[in-house]
């Protein structure tokens, strides 16, 4: 009886996913922009990803994320409600290779849509999937710098560019001293409107600074990138003079509201940063580029537990934070 009832399980589920992928490709010929009930084959297939089964099935079928694609990129009605589902449908990693066939319609988007960024943030999570991403955005990354020129780049920029420079490519990109990429990052990392963008970029450059041959440039008067990342950590304490005077110059009259950056996971990515560049004037031999020295085992394992501590106080400090807000509620 128990085998009779598996089996009569099977064969249910394997007909509705049969006629689930039916109604998808159903759903996909109403897509066209040019179709009178596309805003609502549009909603059809927003509520069908807010499911996981749903989503799944999304990414198995390339022609329906073409379709809202291409409906997300056009000036019609449902192309927000098209592209929100394709965001949420870039969260599974089947939907990778159909997407990046479907992307070339919602490129020009990137400098000016936060759900395009989103997508392709998604897309690009994996270290092995971002070389792909940054491929699919064209020779140079164009989309990327005309983003980093908009007046108010998009809040998902952020974990764009991080993703991103996981890889050597990626890193390339941003650090290629022909294109004004990284001193367009370096002034976002004090961005007013939004710590989801300062966390990606401050993210990106930190990623950057794997790239040992790049510390000089980045600290050279050319760029400056020095006095931009410690200006976050800097407070509103007065210090002694002869303190003050070994800072930039940037750094020594700041005025009585300065605030050091509020997230301490940002305040973390600085710091690791400015460890990776500043390696003395004159390191000694062999510790010219500390990524390839030799950590010795104790001085590993008490890194690793200032490491932990660190993260502890960052929970504690989360915690207090969600205990504060649900009072003020």
């Amino acid at each position: 009886m128990a085998a009779e009832t598996k089996e009569a399980a099977a064969m249910a589920e394997a007909s509705s996913e049969a006629a689930a992928a039916t109604a998808l490709s159903e759903l996909t010929a109403l897509l066209s922009p040019s179709s009178p009930a596309a805003p609502e084959a549009a909603e059809a297939a927003l509520a069908l990803s807010g499911s996981a089964s749903g989503r799944a099935l999304l990414a198995s079928n390339p022609a329906a994320l073409s379709a809202l694609a291409a409906m997300a990129a056009s000036a019609s009605r449902g192309a927000h409600t098209a592209l929100a589902a394709l965001v949420n449908a870039s969260a599974e990693p089947a939907a990778l290779e159909p997407l990046l066939a479907a992307l070339p319609p919602l490129l020009p988007l990137v400098p000016s849509s936060g759900a395009v960024c989103g997508l392709l943030a998604n897309l690009s999570r994996e270290p092995e999937a971002a070389p792909r991403v940054l491929r699919a955005l064209g020779p140079g990354a164009e989309p990327l710098l005309r983003a980093l020129s908009g007046a108010r780049p998009p809040a998902e920029l952020g974990a764009l560019l991080c993703n991103l420079s996981q890889a050597p490519e990626g890193r390339r990109v941003l650090l290629d001293r022909s294109r004004p990429l990284v001193p367009r990052l370096l002034p976002l990392i004090r961005s007013p409107d939004s710590a989801e963008l300062r966390r990606g970029v401050v993210g990106a450059l930190r990623n950057c600074c794997f790239e040992h041959d790049c510390h000089a440039w980045l600290l050279s008067p050319a760029l400056e990138a020095l006095p931009a990342l410690l200006l976050p950590l800097a407070g509103p304490e007065e210090l002694p003079p002869h303190e003050t005077e070994q800072l930039p110059l940037e750094l020594q009259f700041l005025p009585p509201e300065q605030r050091r950056e509020e997230e301490p996971e940002i305040r973390r990515m600085l710091l690791e940063t400015l460890l990776l560049v500043l390696i003395g004037d004159e390191p000694e031999v062999g510790m010219e580029n500390l990524l390839e020295v030799k950590v010795p085992e104790e001085l590993e394992r008490s890194l690793r537990a200032a490491d932990e501590e660190e993260e502890e106080e960052e929970r504690r400090w989360r915690k207090e934070q969600e205990e504060a807000q649900a009072e003020r509620r």
